[in-house]
């Protein structure tokens, strides 16, 4: 059966947000099932909504890590507050005339995604405020049955990871809440409108909705499947494919031959649900503009597959290979983007050899069972 979303059912729960002052927390994704704005919704049933938030891309779809200005919304001119850059939070004077916060956003379940935080820091405002925050969840698109990764560790915490959770940490949005909610011991007026038909091994692909793109660079399914761990790459002097018609399915760069990094990852990748072949690309944006990058191009032949291990093997190949122009990307603080985006400096140790990749996924596999143990008793899908 179709899966009902949380904002497929606000009619159902009218009265949860009748006579509210209303702070929508959104962004282009927040769609029903028939592909209308959430925006129009609230306003045919006569809601009221004061005031619109936007996380990172904005309402309306910019690129990654681009700065978003303040907007209007068209037709309705309702105010739209930008929660990306130097302003991550709504401020006393955003928040008041607000008697309500709401967020309704399609996520993708990796900790290096932004949304869940911006989503948080509002859970704060709203608790600050004395306020109720409700969720209208959303799938997880890559399920709730898959947890691997790794905690972040505590010197990494950022707006690109925190609250200890592994990169791939199979929640849905409103159970993400739930979990913040214990991690921070915190006590406030939250409630979730939970999906319908929905468990914890649907994957988007199971949910009969048509696909919603979470950002820019995440076109379909399978580039999201790619993305979990494919991120990595991308703090790397490897292009992710971002700029190129398959972000996150293909890598490359410049100084790669890729017939012998083919082959090299021919005898590395043991998953047989995974094919690649050699491909050759020219990113309009991002890293390498309008040069010609060589290397692989990816499928993923099951929506079960974790793409972490083999976006690990295919930076430990570069590294081997190309000991001189592989560089990780500087970040925050002086430390490298890497760290924070896999969450340790421990990944270092692999990709220069001092570690097996068995020897690390089998630490962050200890990780990810902990928080999955920790996470049980907040779970709202079975």
């Amino acid at each position: 059966m179709k899966t009902v979303l949380g904002l497929d059912r606000l009619e159902e729960m009218e009265s949860v947000f009748k006579g509210k002052r209303i702070g929508l927390i959104t962004n282009y994704s927040g769609v029903d099932s028939r592909w209308e704005m959430n925006v129009d919704l609230f306003m045919k049933m006569g809601l009221q909504l004061v005031r619109l938030f936007t996380p990172e891309h904005g309402m309306f779809g910019e690129g990654a890590g681009k700065p978003v200005e303040n907007d209007v919304y068209p037709g309705y001119q309702i105010p739209i507050v930008s929660l990306f850059g130097d302003h991550l939070r709504p401020d006393e004077e955003e928040m008041s005339g607000i008697d309500m916060l709401v967020y309704d956003i399609q996520d993708v379940g990796l900790r290096y995604y932004t949304y869940i935080y911006t989503m948080t820091y509002c859970m704060e405002a709203a608790a600050k405020a004395g306020i109720p925050f409700v969720v209208l969840d959303r799938p997880n698109p890559l399920g709730n049955r898959i947890v691997s990764g790794g905690a972040i560790q505590s010197e990494f915490h950022s707006f690109i990871g925190d609250y200890e959770l592994p990169v791939r940490y199979g929640l849905t949005c409103g159970e993400v809440g739930n979990y913040f909610l214990q991690y921070k011991g915190m006590k406030m007026d939250y409630r979730v409108i939970p999906m319908l038909n929905y468990t914890r091994d649907t994957y988007f692909c199971d949910t009969g909705l048509l696909w919603n793109i979470p950002s820019p660079a995440l076109v379909d399914f399978d580039s999201t499947i790619c993305y979990s761990g494919g991120c990595f790459v991308g703090a790397t002097s490897i292009s992710d494919g971002r700029g190129s018609s398959k972000p996150f399915q293909m890598y490359g760069a410049p100084y790669i031959n890729m017939d012998r990094l083919y082959e090299e990852m021919k005898r590395e990748v043991k998953e047989e649900r995974i094919v690649f072949r050699k491909r050759a690309f020219m990113p309009v944006e991002r890293k390498y503009i309008g040069q010609v990058c060589f290397g692989l191009e990816f499928v993923p032949l099951d929506k079960t597959v974790d793409f972490i291990p083999v976006s690990l093997q295919l930076m430990r190949q570069t590294a081997r290979l190309y000991p001189e122009q592989f560089t990780l990307v500087d970040g925050g603080e002086g430390g490298k983007h890497l760290h924070y985006v896999t969450g340790s400096r421990r990944v270092d140790d692999y990709l220069y050899g001092k570690i097996s990749l068995e020897e690390l996924l089998e630490e962050w596999d200890a990780q990810s069972a902990r928080f999955e143990k920790d996470t049980e008793s907040i779970r709202i899908y079975a």
